[in-house]
């Protein structure tokens, strides 16, 4: 009797789903219909349950991420040769993985390369100069309690002037103001310091301080190299021959309004037009991923390759560069906070990064050499060819983002 119990309950575990296909009607025995190839699974689910599943996916030890990352990583041409060659299911397919590592590459590059605070790129010296500055008060501060009732004025004069230059440089967004107030400080603080300053350097610091007065005037200031302009003739005018009269005239227009914004962004605060920037340049560089293959494909013709398999080729070799790039900014920034609390730590994140930097153009030598399969020599001359030709393509693409994002701004 037991016997049957167990057989009931055996038969029952491995009973399979029957039913209706919602696609074509047909009747289905099993997870997938017969005749269409549709999933009896429904897509539609609880949001929450689509994220566990995602997580699972990802995080499982067993899953197809981690049997990625290592041989994306450290295995030059690894991936690429293993999904041409049809072994495919252990791996996460090419064009998913350049999606997932492209989108936390360019959320990480945002988060990293502008300021939490102003959104403006940090230039020159100005953070040195803050602490200088910082240096400099705490002086003043503690001179000011000892200091007799004559000398109060004076160091409460020096007082403000520096707590204006620190909230110049701290608070503003201005980055011509801040720029101009770093070099105003580093001049003042070698007055301080009984150092005596050239006739130049004296006229230098009077010029400073005449036109940080003028800008937060309001007016206009003019800098060596002004002015900006996009153009390619001698009169500033943005023409092409292949464009009618009318046409050119509604170019230089537009070509003059992006001068302005230049001109502004560049001044003032360029944060905005690097976040626009940087914003345009997954959808360029999406573009730039089969113009890369049809790269590829030219210069290996005689291997009678498939588009497609350079296309593959051109979808890992990016993710293990933005991937490596993502692991660079992450060192980086984690060094800056340990150098001080775990100096030790932030030395070995120092040599990762250096070691990084290296692995990064043999990775990609190795990967050519090993997909390709051609001599040391051969593989050598191809790939500074097409490092050479990328680089072209990677400038123009920041080039088409740099105007995209002042269109946008």
């Amino acid at each position: 009797m037991s016997k049957i119990t167990t057989q009931a309950e055996s038969t029952q575990v491995t009973e399979v789903p029957s039913g209706t296909c919602d696609n074509c009607h047909a009747p289905v025995q099993g997870m997938y219909c017969s005749q269409c190839g549709q999933s009896i699974e429904s897509t539609l689910k609880y949001f929450w349950t689509v994220v566990l599943h995602i997580l699972e996916d990802v995080f499982s030890f067993d899953s197809r991420a981690n049997r990625t990352l290592f041989p994306l990583m450290f295995k030059p041409g690894f991936l690429t040769n293993e999904y041409i060659a049809g072994r495919r299911v252990h791996y996460v397919p090419p064009l998913r993985l350049y999606l997932f590592v492209s989108i936390v590459f360019f959320i990480s590059l945002k988060l990293f390369t502008i300021n939490d605070a102003t959104g403006v790129i940090d230039i020159g010296n100005s953070k040195s100069n803050y602490q200088q500055i910082e240096q400099h008060l705490e002086y003043l501060r503690q001179q000011k309690k000892i200091a007799p009732a004559e000398e109060q004025d004076k160091l409460n004069s020096r007082i403000e002037k520096f707590s204006t230059f620190k909230n110049d440089i701290s608070k503003s967004t201005n980055l011509l103001l801040k720029g101009m107030t770093s070099e105003l400080v580093d001049l003042e603080i070698k007055r301080l310091n009984d150092k005596e300053l050239s006739e130049e350097q004296l006229k230098s610091l009077a010029a400073l301080q005449t036109k940080i007065n003028k800008l937060k005037a309001g007016e206009d200031i003019k800098l060596p190299g002004d002015p900006f302009s996009i153009s390619n003739n001698s009169d500033d005018s943005l023409t092409f021959e292949f464009l009618s009269e009318k046409n050119n005239k509604r170019l230089n227009e537009f070509a003059k309004i992006l001068t302005k914004k230049a001109e502004k962004a560049f001044k003032e605060d360029p944060g905005p037009l690097f976040q626009e920037a940087i914003e345009k340049l997954p959808q360029l560089l999406f573009v730039l991923l089969p113009l890369f293959a049809a790269l590829l494909k030219v210069m290996f013709i005689f291997k009678k390759r498939l588009y497609l398999e350079h296309l593959t080729v051109a979808l890992h070799s990016h993710s293990f560069i933005f991937f490596s790039i993502l692991l660079i900014e992450l060192f980086t920034y984690t060094q800056q906070y340990l150098m001080e609390s775990a100096s030790f730590i932030g030395d070995i994140l120092e040599i990762a990064t250096g070691l990084l930097f290296i692995w990064m153009p043999i990775y990609l030598f190795m990967m050519q050499k090993r997909v390709y399969k051609q001599g040391i020599l051969l593989t050598t001359v191809k790939f500074i060819f097409i490092g050479m030709s990328y680089f072209l393509m990677i400038g123009l693409t920041a080039a088409i983002a740099f105007i995209w994002g002042l269109a946008s701004t």
